[in-house]
């Protein structure tokens, strides 16, 4: 790695220069870990009202299913406004730090959030009320366009090369964490409300939560310090800039475009099987068993809040095997077995069991997380410093629209159209398979050193050769 400069060094007390002592590494990943968790909360507990509680209130006046549909909508809203919030953030975040672009994604996300616990709903406001919530959906969408990037980031560059699968792979839990969280407050809630009060009043606790989760989170992330690696990137810049020699350069998201779209183009692949089957395990599910199979939102809701306790645990435990076999066969132990899960997982639901769907859905998140643990120290490795923001965010959230976004519409589309899980199920095992043939043709990128500086063409080349193979 290189040397640091002594502004970086300074930032990392405890530890070498750039390359934090324990008590340093430990501190970025819980704050990164509880800031994203708190991110994934607001951003889940729209998905699953959208299933449960949102067709109804903001959209009275349409069948079930089409009632639905409808609300999916809206929460596909916030996966199209990502890939701006990756732009702007990655931008930002490229040119004066990850640090304070990941308190302004927090502050957006959980802003937005509170107010949707505050909105009037159709019966009061008519059709300003889905206006009024589409709006706050985008604003959600943008701000976590810009968190996933950052959040990895800040500790990708904090940790070491050997063991970055690991480190990188908890605020990736912070995503089934926050699932967790949402999950579990709406099981609580329908666990003591009738399903009249819920619908009254008990929906906006969960939203007016978070304006409490945003104020704790904000408390624990501004006191982690800025990356090293950023703060040496930017020491050179301003170094050749004050000797005249600093080449003109665009924008972060242009070069990423223009030199390193193969990464980008890597990493759309990579997630999106990742994604598609996440949001169907989790927020497509909470429609079949409730719409579809006629069973309790608890039957629902219980069984993704025990399958997303085992996917927060088991995420670190992928990113720690891909630090010793590889990223690669990680991550296709996980789309090669989503595959053929996807068929079986339907038919374990079909048995209405409670316990039976818990399984299906905790064998499917299992198998979500051997894509998902790997896959940001993966994605990291594919950037240079000066670009990194900008170049995962984009390939992750560009993924996001075909993926996370479109799932849960054709999804719910299929349902309506077939009256069977069989397409769905298909559905799920083309984009894993999208997944799998761009991974057999990436090469591997373990033990990369992120501190690897270059010009705009070598740079190129090596994310070239780091990410795709001859």
């Amino acid at each position: 790695m290189a040397a640091a400069t002594p502004r970086a060094a300074g930032k990392n007390p405890g530890g070498t220069p750039g390359k934090p002592g324990k008590p340093g590494i430990a501190r970025i990943i819980s704050a990164s870990l509880i800031g994203t968790t708190i991110e994934w909360y607001d951003f889940f507990l729209y998905g699953s009202a959208a299933a449960l509680v949102f067709n109804t209130l903001f959209f009275p006046d349409s069948d079930p299913l089409v009632g639905t549909l409808l609300s999916f909508l809206t929460y596909a809203v916030g996966f199209a406004a990502r890939p701006l919030g990756g732009v702007v953030f990655g931008h930002f975040g490229d040119k004066v730090g990850r640090k304070k672009l990941l308190v302004l994604s927090l502050m957006l996300m959980g802003g937005a959030t509170f107010a949707m616990g505050l909105l009037p709903t159709h019966a009061t406001l008519g059709v300003g009320a889905p206006i009024l919530l589409t709006l706050l959906r985008l604003i959600q969408g943008f701000a976590l366009g810009g968190e996933w990037g950052g959040a990895v980031l800040i500790v990708s560059e904090h940790g070491d090369d050997k063991n970055r699968g690991f480190w990188a792979s908890w605020p990736q839990a912070g995503a089934p964490g926050g699932n967790l969280l949402a999950t579990g407050v709406l099981a609580l809630l329908a666990a003591v409300q009738s399903d009249e009060a819920f619908l009254a009043w008990g929906w906006r606790i969960p939203f007016l939560l978070s304006g409490v989760l945003v104020i704790i989170g904000l408390w624990i992330r501004v006191s982690v310090s800025e990356s090293p690696l950023f703060l040496e990137a930017q020491a050179r810049a301003e170094a050749a800039a004050a000797s005249g020699e600093a080449a003109e350069q665009d924008a972060p998201v242009v070069e990423v475009f223009r030199h390193n779209w193969r990464g980008v183009l890597t990493a759309i692949g990579t997630r999106l099987g990742e994604n598609v089957s996440y949001y169907i395990l989790t927020a497509f599910v909470l429609v079949y068993v409730t719409v579809h199979l006629e069973l309790p939102k608890s039957t629902a809701l219980n069984a993704v809040l025990i399958g997303s306790a085992v996917h927060f645990v088991t995420i670190p435990l992928w990113g720690a095997l891909s630090d010793r076999i590889g990223r690669r066969p990680v991550t296709l132990i996980g789309s090669v077995g989503m595959a053929v899960w996807a068929f079986a997982f339907f038919a374990l639901v079909d048995s209405e069991s409670f316990a039976v769907i818990t399984l299906a859905v905790t064998v499917g998140l299992l198998l979500h997380g051997a894509m998902y643990g790997p896959q940001a120290a993966f994605i990291s490795e594919m950037f240079d410093t000066k670009v990194r923001y900008s170049g995962a965010s984009m390939g992750s959230q560009l993924a996001s629209i075909i993926g996370g976004a479109l799932a849960p519409i054709i999804a719910v589309e299929l349902l309506k159209d077939f009256g069977s899980a069989t397409p769905v199920a298909v559905y799920v095992c083309a984009t894993v398979l999208v997944t799998t043939l761009t991974v057999l043709v990436a090469k591997e990128t373990r033990g990369r050193s992120l501190a690897e500086q270059g010009s705009a063409s070598t740079g190129a080349k090596r994310a070239t050769s780091a990410t795709i193979g001859s």
